[in-house]
């Protein structure tokens, strides 16, 4: 009739049941390796949040523009 016989449906079942349920070692593993992941997509948010908080360099003012000033205040008092 069909391609699959008891057998094969038995044995999907229980590597089924091994990798989605129960308390066994390969649940357990697929766990771990989730908190991995979560780990290192957290470890990579850190690093670019603390790109983003460093403030860009200020721009130094060009010291002509201060003398202008200084020397247009002392044109206006005399």
């Amino acid at each position: 009739m069909g391609t699959f016989s008891i057998w094969h449906v038995l044995l999907f079942a229980i590597i089924a049941l091994l990798l989605l349920g129960g308390r066994g070692k390969i649940s357990g593993i697929m766990g771990d390796t989730a908190k991995g992941i979560k780990a290192f997509r957290e470890g990579l948010k850190g690093e670019e949040e603390a790109k983003e908080e460093e403030p860009p360099p200020a721009k130094p003012l060009p010291k002509t523009a201060t003398k202008t000033a200084s020397s247009s205040r002392a044109k206006t008092k005399a």
